[in-house]
């Protein structure tokens, strides 16, 4: 496969900090307050769409549109004055290997307003029980910890939109089928919010941060019926 030609944004922005480091000149605490930011944004799903109906008669395109309305209630609680901005389903040009190929395609992309080349991303998988992580897994160890994911971010994160089942039981079978250690974050104690740290394998030639720290927000989905088969996927 021959090498792919440039792409507007890799003409327009040559270089490309690690967006961590970017936005704490903005604030030391800005990771804290973007991850606050979709916690917010959870809360008015909850209020304004969720309560309202019952989720266990959604069958079609779940993710999507639950991701959908997220992002519209995580940018109405942003101030302007953020150095990045948010955007749904957003194209990693970067991991793009061919013309004919698609590039991955974040579910929830924060990207700097100043190189928009640089994103922190939020990948998307409905857990319908606390077991059934397969596809969650997946996307960290074979997207964020190969870098084809936030290839230009030292952190990223996972939402699990959880609809039956115990957070914690969700997060154990996490920990022990990536393998990683999950840590509670110190400013989120009463969410189900951890973190988890991992070392990179960045591809030859390119000087993507290695040390990589994935957020993972379980997002407790309303529902109302008991599911008949809980088995583990």
């Amino acid at each position: 496969m021959g090498r792919r030609g440039k792409t507007i944004p890799e003409l327009r922005w040559k270089d490309t900090p690690d967006f961590v480091e970017v936005a704490k000149v903005w604030n030391n605490d800005a990771i804290r307050i973007l991850v606050k930011l979709v916690w917010e944004g959870y809360d008015l799903l909850v209020a304004e769409i969720l309560s309202q109906i019952n989720c266990d008669e959604a069958e079609e395109q779940i993710e999507r549109s639950l991701t959908q309305s997220l992002e519209r209630r995580i940018r109405r609680n942003m101030t302007g004055d953020e150095p990045f901005d948010v955007q749904h389903e957003a194209y990693e040009w970067e991991s793009s290997q061919s013309a004919q190929a698609q590039p991955p395609q974040y579910d929830i992309a924060f990207y700097l307003i100043s190189n928009e080349r640089v994103i922190w991303p939020l990948e998307a998988k409905v857990l319908k029980t606390d077991g059934a992580v397969g596809e969650y897994i997946k996307e960290i160890n074979e997207n964020f910890v190969t870098c084809r994911y936030a290839p230009f971010s030292s952190q990223g994160g996972m939402l699990g939109y959880l609809f039956y089942g115990d957070s914690n039981k969700a997060f154990t079978n996490i920990a022990t089928k990536v393998p990683c250690t999950l840590s509670d974050h110190p400013d989120f104690p009463n969410r189900d919010h951890k973190t988890s740290d991992h070392q990179r394998v960045v591809p030859s030639g390119k000087s993507y941060p290695a040390e990589f720290r994935c957020h993972h927000l379980l997002l407790k989905i309303i529902t109302s019926l008991v599911p008949t088969n809980t088995a583990s996927v």
